[in-house]
């Protein structure tokens, strides 16, 4: 129920639409209960021969003996016992009142169609079912209109909520998570919702509420008749709680094997050149059908039990009827205690629920389907942030003195520690390459700079103020990152350089391209700068890709770079024009970079040997040559035409 709450909590904005629906239903539900009336005016047409040929008095004359049959059951069912007679007297006078105002409903129909001819008196009910039913139908367009807007308006407020509580998690936070399972929370999952939402207010009220109308409708002709009726009914209500319960269950594991199936589609997609390079066409095939064979067995088990929740309910309501007609058949027959226009509405009224009752066996199946689906939407909406911005953080506007690491230590959730007691030292515009062997902790290290992961020990710091204190947003305004795996978008190449800066001029794009030496080959581009290149920048190489994410960056301006290994996986013509440009980009600015060909670092202003999460190397490029340690050993590895050099030993 909680859960069902929270998930009508997204309706509520939209209170105004809902509450017009629900009128449009209840508009139609009592229109279907007119619907049923008309019976009455055509059977006694037919049965009763010119009785409506007149008007009221022939019409009362009708009802008369029915009343008065009625008027002698009651009395000769009367106890005897004194006792009891005041009792019996009130049960008499509370039917003779309902007795009266159905006779007074039937006078007043009767009326309204009574004519001087048969054929007048048919056109007269064959106009009023036209109205009739014309009325009902633009109520049924309203109702379904406007609870169109409201779903949609829901499912866009869900997946808005997901994509942002997505892109505000921390980083930490998807690397134990599929991205095929994620697409599947904001797609497969948010459909199924809506599902609910449909059931929950197009059907289960509407035909609640139709339900009720016509239990109401019978009970009005007849309790008794109706009580007998209502004792399957319980019945149908702990069977359909049942069914719910597995269906919740059954659902939630089609979902999680929907996600499957979204998973690796998405990993085949995206790594595709590696699927095909390594000829795994048909293991990715194999992998694809085992994932829709579970799909299709969690779906049949589920669809079969869901799909016998509907005639099994139908067979109990059924059961229902049969009594009624047997048992109401014999009151008709017999002592004539119900007219039989009035038992033919009666039975109408319990046939019509039976496809209510179906509807609503269905709808309960489609809201356990969609409650299954909101726990997982509302896993990831209450997945806390580990990296946010604290209350009363400080805006950083500018950079102006230097960054320290304090004693840093850091570990993954896995335990196993990356850094270990990290002091460290950047002067503003000071140039700091960090190297060191797969696994050293580099990457981490610089991580930790924008914020990306916290310091599990210690503290890092910019201009003397802890990046914990700090707002988010300001910290990472102040940084340009240009990483190994460059990520570009679907989109032109004046966006992708212009990300993240709104209202960026052509001539500041193209200046910074330029300087990152981008523009010959963006210009020889079919569009130029309007080229698409495609997801995540397919129709540009490697070096072109590099070159388009260091003018993103040159265009921002940042004072402070992050290079994670911008040039490693270059050709020597691209990482000569890459190198060009970022040497145009560290001009008046503070840069940390990684990088593993030494030859691009020599010019740095330290450089830092990184090992087991240590740094246990520092000093220019020459010094650590001379000190024929760790770096050295890293340098003489790279370049194999000159002899290794053994290696320092520690301590």
């Amino acid at each position: 129920m909680r859960l069902f709450l929270r998930l009508i909590g997204y309706v509520r904005p939209y209170w105004r639409r809902l509450l017009a629906a629900l009128v449009c239903m209840a508009i139609f539900a009592v229109l279907s209960g007119v619907s049923l009336g008309m019976i009455l005016p055509f059977v006694n047409m037919l049965f009763q021969g010119d009785a409506l040929l007149t008007t009221g008095t022939t019409a009362v004359a009708m009802v008369e003996p029915v009343r008065a049959a009625s008027d002698e059951a009651a009395a000769d069912e009367a106890p005897a016992d004194d006792a009891a007679a005041g009792d019996a007297d009130g049960a008499v006078r509370m039917t003779a009142t309902v007795e009266g105002a159905k006779d007074a409903v039937k006078e007043r129909l009767l009326s309204y169609f009574a004519s001087d001819s048969p054929t007048s008196v048919l056109g007269k009910i064959c106009v009023a079912l036209l109205v009739v039913f014309f009325v009902k139908g633009v109520f049924a367009y309203l109702q379904g209109l406007l609870m169109i807007s409201v779903e949609q308006r829901v499912i866009r407020d869900l997946r808005n909520a997901l994509f942002d509580r997505l892109t505000s998690l921390s980083l930490s936070y998807f690397h134990g998570q599929r991205t095929g399972q994620l697409i599947s929370r904001i797609t497969n999952d948010v459909v199924m919702v809506r599902r609910a939402l449909v059931a929950t207010f197009t059907s289960l009220f509407r035909e609640v509420l139709l339900t009720v109308l016509y239990l109401g409708l019978a009970f009005w002709i007849s309790w008794r008749l109706s009580l007998i009726t209502l004792a399957v009914f319980p019945v149908i209500a702990i069977l359909i709680g049942k069914f719910g319960q597995r269906l919740r269950k059954r659902s939630r594991r089609i979902q999680e094997k929907m996600a499957d199936v979204t998973s690796t589609v998405q990993e085949a997609i995206s790594g595709i050149r590696v699927v095909k390079a390594f000829g795994m066409e048909d293991y990715e095939r194999r992998r694809f059908y085992r994932n829709t064979a579970e799909f299709y067995r969690a779906t049949i088990r589920m669809e079969l039990l869901s799909v016998l929740a509907s005639p099994l309910t139908e067979y109990l309501g059924v059961i229902g009827v049969v009594v009624v007609l047997w048992v109401g058949g014999r009151q008709v027959l017999l002592n004539g205690s119900v007219s039989a226009d009035w038992f033919l509405i009666f039975l109408a009224a319990i046939l019509s629920t039976m496809q209510p009752l179906r509807k609503v066996s269905r709808a309960n199946s489609d809201l356990q389907m969609g409650l299954a689906a909101a726990t997982r939407i509302f896993e990831v909406l209450d997945t806390v942030p580990r990296i946010a911005t604290a209350p009363g953080a400080t805006d950083l506007e500018r950079f102006e003195r230097g960054i320290v690491y304090e004693d840093v230590s850091f570990s993954y959730d896995t335990g196993d520690e990356v850094l270990t007691s990290i002091d460290l030292e950047i002067d503003r515009g000071e140039v700091v390459a960090v190297v060191g062997p797969s696994g050293a902790g580099k990457s981490t290290l610089l991580d930790l700079l924008p914020r990306f992961y916290d310091p599990t020990e210690g503290r890092v710091s910019v201009d003397g103020c802890d990046v914990r204190e700090v707002d988010v947003a300001s910290l990472r305004r102040l940084m340009g990152i240009v990483t190994q795996e460059t990520i570009l978008f679907n989109d032109t190449v004046r966006n992708n350089i212009a990300y993240g800066l709104e209202g960026a001029l052509d001539e500041e794009i193209e200046t910074a391209a330029r300087a990152a030496n981008a523009h010959d080959f963006i210009s020889a581009m079919p569009h130029g700068y309007d080229t698409e290149i495609g997801e995540r920048g397919a129709m540009v190489s490697g070096g072109e890709r590099q070159r388009i994410a260091i003018a993103r960056a040159i265009l921002k301006n940042p004072p402070i770079l992050i290079f994670d290994e911008a040039t490693s996986s270059l050709d020597t013509e691209s990482e000569r024009l890459v190198q060009e440009a970022i040497e145009h980009l560290f001009k008046g600015r503070t840069v940390l970079l990684i990088a593993h060909r030494l030859s691009t670092i020599r010019n740095a202003d330290r450089i830092l040997v990184l090992d087991g999460g240590r740094i246990v190397e520092s000093g220019t490029h020459q010094e650590l040559l001379d000190a024929r340690g760790r770096y050295r050993h890293l340098y003489d590895m790279q370049f194999a035409d000159k002899p290794v050099a053994p290696r320092a030993r520690s301590g």
